[in-house]
């Protein structure tokens, strides 16, 4: 197919520098008590719709089926940051996009859920996004209807280290004792980039979290992302172009 995204100056072909891991934004709406292998199937209209509204996609322009949302999407060429996934499953939806991975330059985990906290003030919103640049970098967020709220972005092992909000206040709200916190090896009261924040803000999910099972599935799209983030994956994944 031709390049139908005209934000890009490198060909859809081009070969994709680093790597990605996981880089899923969860809202979860009440009831907060859910299993993921029990949630209803993906409202692929939904899902759709939710992909459209999301601030890095300026549109979508292509269903490419469904997959399992634990198969974590990991580009190889330029065409493929054109792909995401996005899930509407009850009272849960998620969103994987490849424009959320940053390098320490910006926080677009930060910026997009904060624009869905607008939409979604009752929802307990949940991002993990980490990159390979060399070295890994991470940005995590929990966001609670409450207000309490947590992000941490970063080079783990590494300084400097971006920590916003406070995660002993989110830890208390979700109920998360010390006693599970030692279990996934996680001290709060650690130097930041010792930490792993991906662990912990899992636990704000718990059984809820739809991306660590095959089960539920998600919808495939492709899509334009807004000129600004092609912009800025352009800079991250063809480094040089």
């Amino acid at each position: 197919m031709g390049d139908i995204n005209n934000y890009w100056t490198s060909p859809p072909d081009r070969m994709v520098h680093g790597g990605m891991g996981r880089c899923d934004i969860t809202i979860l709406q009440p009831p907060f008590e859910v299993d993921a292998r029990g949630l209803p199937g993906n409202d692929a209209v939904r899902a759709r719709e939710f992909a459209r509204s999301f601030g890095a996609v300026d549109e979508v322009l292509e269903e490419l089926g469904a997959r399992p949302a634990n198969e974590v999407l990991y580009p190889a060429e330029r065409a493929d940051l054109d792909v995401i996934l996005a899930g509407a499953w009850g009272n849960v939806l998620g969103i994987s996009d490849p424009a959320l991975a940053d390098n320490g330059n910006n926080t677009p985990l930060l910026y997009e859920v904060g624009r869905l906290r607008e939409q979604f003030p009752d929802a307990r919103i949940v991002g993990r996004v980490e990159v390979d640049c060399g070295e890994s970098h991470t940005e995590d967020i929990v966001w609670l209807p409450d207000g309490a709220m947590f992000h941490a972005s970063g080079w783990p092992g590494m300084d400097p280290w971006e920590l916003a909000g406070d995660p002993h206040a989110v830890a208390a709200a979700l109920g998360i004792t010390d006693q599970m916190l030692e279990d996934i090896d996680v001290d709060l009261d650690a130097e930041p980039e010792e930490v792993e924040w991906a662990d912990f803000v899992s636990l704000a999910l718990g059984e809820a979290d739809p991306w660590s099972w095959p089960q539920p599935e998600a919808s495939v799209f492709r899509v334009r992302h807004t000129e600004t983030y092609t912009r800025r994956m352009e800079r991250l994944f063809i480094p040089g172009d």
